[in-house]
């Protein structure tokens, strides 16, 4: 008995299938290499750069980041550009679009000032939440001034700190602050003075947003009942200490 094999016939490719996976590779090829042929053409060289997000920063401040080559183009590699606006002080992120033939669309996102620290000369310097100073003019900003106290340093960390964290708790509050310091006690609790000085608060270095809330709460039912205060002192666990008359100093 003899035993017969059938080999199995591999299926006919079409020219058509042929074609197309032709023209698939050269579509690769082409998008993979494009790029550098088109980054040679004066025709795709940057002549504009629109620049999006800055309120702080100067224009020329982020255009003098980039590093910007007469002959750069746009179809250059984008990322070594964000990674130099990343590294400029001020800049918390950042992107870079190509816009074809010849523009550029950069955005950044800035870090929030949250105050001036004043130093003992006076000198007003804009910090970010964690009191490093940041490269903005003070033209435009409307910020609380922290007065620099004789430690400085942590200190003056821990005024910023607690502003932060009333600017996000609160904007208005926040907007109402004209100045920051911190007191003569032992603990180094912090007085906020708003108004133009009409109102204070106090509070402690380490205030959460339950007690900023209270605060914010207080003066609102205060100003509903047209009932005048001269300070809040929020330093007391679950009350909020209402005054006619301030305290020397915060002393209480």
């Amino acid at each position: 008995m003899k035993l017969k094999f059938r080999v199995p016939r591999m299926p006919r490719v079409s020219w058509r299938v042929l074609a197309w996976a032709g023209a698939a590779m050269a579509v690769m090829v082409l998008w993979m290499t494009a790029p550098l042929a088109l980054s040679r053409l004066q025709f795709f060289r940057v002549r504009q750069v629109e620049i999006v997000g800055i309120r702080y920063l100067d224009a020329d401040q982020v255009l003098a980041a980039l590093h910007l080559s007469p002959t750069a183009s746009v179809f250059d590699e984008t990322e070594p550009l964000v990674e130099r606006l990343r590294g400029l002080d001020g800049i918390v992120d950042a992107s870079v679009i190509r816009r074809p033939p010849g523009s550029l669309k950069v955005i950044v996102r800035e870090i929030e000032p949250v105050a001036l620290l004043m130093s003992e000369r006076g000198a007003l310097a804009p910090v970010d939440a964690e009191g490093r100073p940041l490269p903005f003019d003070l033209g435009g900003l409307d910020l609380p001034i922290v007065r620099s106290n004789a430690n400085g340093g942590m200190g003056d960390s821990s005024v910023v700190g607690l502003l932060a964290r009333v600017q996000a708790v609160d904007p208005a509050l926040f907007q109402t602050i004209d100045a920051a310091s911190r007191t003569e006690t032992t603990r180094g609790d912090v007085l906020l003075e708003l108004g133009g000085g009409a109102h204070r608060v106090l509070l402690n270095p380490d205030a959460g947003p339950e007690v900023i809330e209270a605060v914010v709460l207080v003066a609102r039912d205060l100003a509903a009942k047209a009932r005048p205060y001269v300070e809040l002192d929020a330093r007391f666990a679950g009350q909020v200490v209402v005054r006619r008359r301030s305290t020397a100093g915060g002393t209480v």
